[in-house]
């Protein structure tokens, strides 16, 4: 990932104003800001949400709140809580996750 030209900034992410997007089950809420070819998001996943997809998409994940459980293809599981972050390349291992008390995530990809 190179960062190019982005000059120094903050983010209220209260400011951000959120986009709805519907899971399996559940819904996720994203706040998002780009910055040349990187996306910054505030995520929250309502209790129970489901990932309606595999992503092959890489991404740095810190888990703010709640409980987020990830599987991968290949059948391992993962579970964040608040504190604790995963990383994966694009490409590189394909991925779903689901929470069953919901989460509150801030991701880069």
């Amino acid at each position: 990932m190179d960062m190019m030209a982005i000059p120094f900034g903050t983010t209220d992410w209260s400011l951000v104003e959120p986009t709805e997007h519907a899971g399996a089950c559940g819904r996720a809420y994203w706040r998002t800001r780009l910055f040349g070819g990187i996306r910054v998001r505030m995520v929250e996943y309502t209790p129970g949400y489901v990932a309606d997809h595999w992503c092959t998409k890489g991404h740095i994940l810190l888990c703010l709140e709640g409980e987020l459980h990830t599987e991968l293809a290949d059948g391992r599981r993962f579970t964040l809580r608040p504190g604790m972050s995963y990383q994966v390349a694009d490409n590189a291992e394909a991925h779903r996750s689901h929470t069953p008390v919901g989460a509150r995530l801030f991701i880069v990809d």
